[in-house]
């Protein structure tokens, strides 16, 4: 490769890079990438279903978080962790309620009205055990992506940035 191919590599890798790094906030502090994961796990543990992915861009866009970090947290409940999640959410409600008994499901009756019938003795421990859940996983979820974060930073140089050139002065 000869050397003015290397530099026309180089320059065309550059604004991809700064581009990159705007996209993923690689500029902002460790805190508020940690923050906008932290975010991210309280989203994924919210009883919300289908919403979830609406929540992580107004978080985003509200509070003008890294998208990346956010959606990242968000994707700790996916499609191999969900019925886990969606277990141990309502066992959660329903030990800090006292409720000792699952309520049965009737298979036989699934009508409209049935199937709400049965359902709604699941919501109130669902939505209690969502919602520490949720607090519970952004309170771990921060601290353990703050130190990852930092450790990553640290092994990781990223290459000297070259400030920009004043602008021209047009008279």
């Amino acid at each position: 490769m000869s050397n003015q191919t290397r530099q026309d590599a180089a320059s065309i890798r550059r604004p991809f890079h700064a581009l990159i790094r705007q996209v993923l906030h690689l500029q902002e502090s460790a805190q508020r990438t940690a923050l906008a994961f932290a975010i991210g796990v309280f989203i994924a543990f919210s009883p919300v279903y289908g919403l979830h992915t609406a929540m992580v861009v107004a978080c985003t866009w509200l509070f003008d978080l890294n998208f990346v970090a956010l959606l990242t947290g968000a994707f700790v409940n996916n499609p191999w962790t969900i019925v886990p999640i969606l277990g141990v959410t309502y066992w959660t409600g329903a030990w800090l309620l006292g409720h000792t008994e699952t309520p049965a499901f009737n298979w036989t009756d699934l009508s409209v009205s049935g199937i709400y019938d049965q359902v709604v003795p699941y919501l109130i421990p669902f939505a209690l055990g969502g919602f520490v859940l949720s607090v519970i996983g952004a309170l771990l979820a921060y601290p353990v992506a703050y130190l990852l974060i930092l450790r990553y930073r640290s092994t990781f140089s990223p290459p000297p940035s070259h400030p920009l050139p004043p602008p021209d002065q047009v008279s």
